[in-house]
């Protein structure tokens, strides 16, 4: 009966798009009460219904809503052709990225005029010598809607490689083996894995990483050698702890693979021989709450990032030999205002990337004189990273650079001169001149007094009227840092009058570990007080006004966005929630669902009462009210593995049955991917386009 009911309203919401094109009605979902209890508190869930995928009636409700936002968003098709033209033409279609050196092979992948993915290829280091394709994806892309290609691995011996397929968008890999001397594929491929494996120094044994074919937590990690039966792989480890995932990496060195668990709090390393991948692993600390640590291999000891008895982080070193913490040496000692966020090791230095004043930076520190240079940048805003460094016996150091306005750079450092050569810096096609614009770093005042960094750029003719229209982009959770880099996209709104902020709310860590420590369970609400409080300091300052003001985030920060939009509805003008977090209480209630167990400690359990009630008190499903909300586009993918597609597609439903006003609110579902949207080229510049002409349109300017 409830189904029927479902496929009635259904079918009614679609015909109603066919009969009034000019005027459509959105759908209507079907209401069928589930009823939830916890703590004595039963909660009623009407759209419960829409979990299941398999239900015809579900698959056409999404059809709809998918049709209903082709009708609202047909007015801007011409828009949408012309962003399409401009992100495309504004980005190089046949291009390669720099080559990267390791063991006398140069690796890179390039693009072509006409293809949507990348081709990978190899060259050996030596004058004249000829191109090797290792794969090719817009092959492997023929005949299907999705394809991803992860993990790419060569051998140490430079005549295997290993890669990871997905062609639904669930991230379940296929592994599989290419014989690089023919190009030929091998016989062995290993089903329903990961995309996570590292070869051994024998260049035929991989360890790979299986996920619960449930919840999709990575659990075990399995030794496979090439040439073997799949089904004669070995266990090699098993997570049993649910909070836990496991993943595998390997020392920089080479010498050593590395078992890693982790959560949120804590992790648990151990080492494999991988001259001998046959050993035992051994563990180097075991794990205890609250004590997180790293390791990479540097001579005959260990270096270990740690937060022990560290907030933000040291370094640490360990015989070999003997790992533990008994043993552990300082090296770097903590810093309060200094965040060290990762270590890599060369033979004569280790660079260490830290975060200081809210930016991040890199310092070359050397082990045998303690001797340490910070690589020194000028710009206001911008992100500096570690990039591909694939040797170890080397005096050079890769690393990235970007800013609002400066495209991808990427360097290569002498580190015995001090001497910089610019590897590569990004195109951008169609007359871009960065000194057109203007960035600037600014720090709003939170209602509790702390200070929330804004980076926002602007053209240099902007005027400080309250009349131009802003995007301000949000995320603030994990730790996971929003930084201020170049993307072509937004130029286009910048071209047409925006300015493009991003606001640095607590959550994420770019002051520092309190940072994060301040945005996580009962102090999640100060994400959202941030990001709302950097919108009013925006509008004060005359950057933009309510009428003006759009917002964006994506997965947790779509959580911000839900969040904002039910705080604080009258400061926006429109709003973009991505593949949203948006019903925190149910999800986590679920320990069947993708990543809700080992995300108990960001979010909370609500096993816990007082946990229970903070975050029902901002979850946005369950705090939809009867009131006026923005504009709104939701997005979702049908085969998303980290936020479920019935997350907001239950948050719409709920806010069109709500809601009081007549504010567009659009979802739309990709029927044939997951979280990451789109694995084409050309399908990742429809998306945007659409969600571009979407933010113009909240605005009222939808040329």
């Amino acid at each position: 009966m409830k189904t029927l009911a479902k496929g009635l309203l259904v079918a009614t919401a679609a015909a109603s798009l066919t009969c009034l094109p000019a005027a459509p009605r959105p759908p209507v979902a079907a209401v069928a009460p589930h009823q939830l209890e916890i703590h004595g508190d039963v909660r009623t869930d009407p759209y419960f219904w829409l979990r299941d995928p398999e239900d015809p009636a579900v698959v056409a409700y999404l059809e709809a809503e998918n049709a209903y936002a082709d009708a609202v968003m047909a007015p801007t098709l011409g828009l949408q052709e012309r962003l399409v033209a401009e992100l495309a033409g504004r980005t190089p279609q046949t291009d390669a990225s720099p080559p990267v050196p390791d063991r006398g092979y140069l690796y890179y992948e390039r693009t072509e005029e006409g293809l949507d993915y990348p081709i990978h290829c190899r060259v050996k280091d030596a004058p004249g010598a000829s191109e090797e394709v290792l794969l090719d994806v817009n092959a492997l892309a023929e005949g299907h809607t999705f394809c991803s290609v992860e993990g790419l691995r060569v051998s140490p011996v430079g005549d295997l490689m290993a890669w990871a397929l997905d062609t639904v968008g669930r991230r379940k890999y296929t592994l599989r083996f290419t014989d690089l001397t023919t190009g030929e594929g091998l016989a062995d491929e290993i089903h329903e894995v990961t995309d996570n494996a590292e070869w051994a120094n024998d260049g035929r044994t991989v360890l790979y990483t299986r996920q619960d074919p449930e919840t999709l937590r990575w659990f075990q990690v399995w030794r496979h050698v090439v040439g073997t039966d799949p089904a004669a792989d070995v266990l090699v480890f098993e997570e049993e702890d649910e909070t836990y995932n496991v993943s595998v990496d390997r020392t920089a060195s080479g010498r050593y693979l590395l078992i890693v668990s982790w959560q949120t709090l804590a992790s648990e390393v151990r080492l494999v021989d991988a001259d001998d991948p046959t050993r035992p692993p051994v563990v180097v600390e075991p794990r205890q709450r609250g004590v997180e640590y790293e390791v990479d291999h540097h001579g005959d000891r260990l270096l270990i990032r740690t937060n022990l008895e560290a907030p933000s982080f040291r370094l640490m070193s360990a015989p070999v030999a003997s790992p533990g913490r008994a043993s552990w040496q300082e090296l770097v000692p903590h810093r309060d205002d200094v965040l060290l966020s990762s270590v890599r090791a060369f033979r004569d230095f280790v660079v260490l990337s830290e975060r200081k004043d809210g930016l991040s930076r890199l310092t070359v520190w050397r082990p045998a004189t303690g001797e340490a240079e910070v690589i020194e940048l000028e710009e206001a805003a911008y992100d500096v990273w570690l990039d591909d460094n694939r040797e170890y016996d080397t005096p050079f150091v890769r690393f990235g650079y970007s800013s609002l306005v400066t495209p991808t750079s990427i360097w290569d450092l002498d580190t015995r001169t001090g001497e910089r050569r610019l590897v590569k810096q990004d195109r951008v096609l169609g007359g871009y001149d960065p000194g057109r614009y203007v960035v600037e770093r600014l720090t709003a005042p939170a209602r509790d007094g702390v200070g929330v960094p804004i980076s926002l750029v602007h053209r240099a003719d902007l005027e400080l009227d309250g009349s131009a229209p802003l995007l301000l982009h949000g995320y603030g959770a994990y730790g996971s840092n929003s930084d201020p880099v170049f993307d072509p996209e937004v130029i286009s709104l910048l071209d047409r009058g925006f300015s493009y902020a991003i606001a640095h709310v607590r959550g994420g860590q770019e002051l520092g570990r309190r940072w994060y420590e301040d945005g996580r369970l009962l102090a999640k609400k100060n994400s959202f007080n941030d990001f709302v409080d950097c919108a009013r300091f925006l509008v004060d300052r005359g950057y933009t006004s309510p009428e003006r003001l759009v917002a964006s985030g994506r997965s947790a920060g779509g959580l911000l966005m839900g969040a904002v939009a039910t705080m604080a509805p009258e400061l926006f003008a429109g709003i973009v929630a991505e593949v949203p977090f948006v019903d925190v209480v149910t999800t986590m209630l679920d320990r069947s669902i993708p990543l809700t167990s080992e995300e108990l400690d960001e979010w909370g359990d609500p096993a816990d009462p007082e946990l229970y009630a903070y975050m029902l008190s901002y979850s946005p499903y369950d705090q939809v009210a009867t009131r006026a909300y923005p504009a709104m586009m939701v997005t979702t993918g049908l085969h998303d593995s980290q936020v479920q597609y019935w997350e907001p597609a239950k948050w719409v439903a709920k806010l069109r049955a709500t809601k009081t006003d007549d504010n567009l609110l659009v979802l739309r579902t990709a029927m044939d991917s997951g979280h990451g949207g789109a694995s084409s080229r050309s399908g990742g510049y429809r998306e945007r386009a659409e969600v571009l002409a979407f933010l113009l349109m909240a605005v009222g300017a939808a040329d």
